[in-house]
């Protein structure tokens, strides 16, 4: 069974950058799409990103396109997502998330049916 685990989260100064990972065991990623949502309290959970199984499309919500950069890296079983200039809001838990694909060049944030989730990673932004 797949499962996920993010890294990669602390305290940031405002504008500062973080680099996600979420790497995978149980099995390999070749054939899944994995995505990245964040959820602060009181709110819903937000869809920030979306890479497909091969790699070759990336999409983002349109609050961080600009500034987050999603990658992975199958070999190492991990996916990254850098997130750059963070704000003060942005401060909240950062989840990854997979779902298989039929489709290896396939993902769209906006519509991603997920499969399983991570643990969440806390990302703070203070000064």
């Amino acid at each position: 069974q797949l499962q996920l685990v993010e890294s990669g989260g602390g305290l940031v100064q405002p504008g500062g950058s973080l680099r996600l990972s979420c790497a995978a065991s149980g099995k390999g990623l070749d054939y899944n799409a994995i995505g990245w949502f964040r959820q602060a309290p009181g709110k819903e959970r937000e869809g920030i990103s979306c890479i497909s199984a091969s790699g070759s499309n990336a999409n983002y919500a349109d609050s961080v396109k600009g500034r987050f950069t999603i990658s992975r890296d199958n070999a190492k079983n991990t996916v990254y997502l850098q997130i750059d200039n963070l704000t003060p809001g942005e401060t909240t838990v950062y989840y990854c998330a997979t779902k298989s694909a039929v489709v290896r060049t396939l993902c769209d944030i906006r519509s991603l049916v997920v499969d399983s989730w991570g643990k969440g990673a806390l990302v703070s932004v203070s000064s």
